[in-house]
């Protein structure tokens, strides 16, 4: 996948979702596998609300991959 095409994905409505998927992508993206490369791909459709609750605990992700996705940003903004 495109790193420019994914930055540009993850920039959502909110400078709070900008930054922690932003970041995610900046400091995890590189170093992980194929299969969490294409998680964090699909992650970027889900619509803003749904990761906003997900990230902030109200929620579970709909899908493990996913959901552990949003656990490392949330373990690395103390969330």
């Amino acid at each position: 996948m495109n790193l420019a095409r994914l930055r540009w994905r993850a920039r959502r409505g909110t400078r709070e979702l900008d930054a922690l998927l932003g970041g995610w992508l900046d400091e995890c993206y590189e170093g992980a596998d194929a299969p969490t490369r294409l998680a964090f791909d699909e992650l970027l459709d889900v619509q803003d609300p749904d990761l906003w609750d997900w990230i902030m605990g109200h929620a579970q992700a709909a899908r493990a991959d996913w959901q552990a996705i949003i656990d490392d940003i949330r373990a690395r903004h103390r969330l």
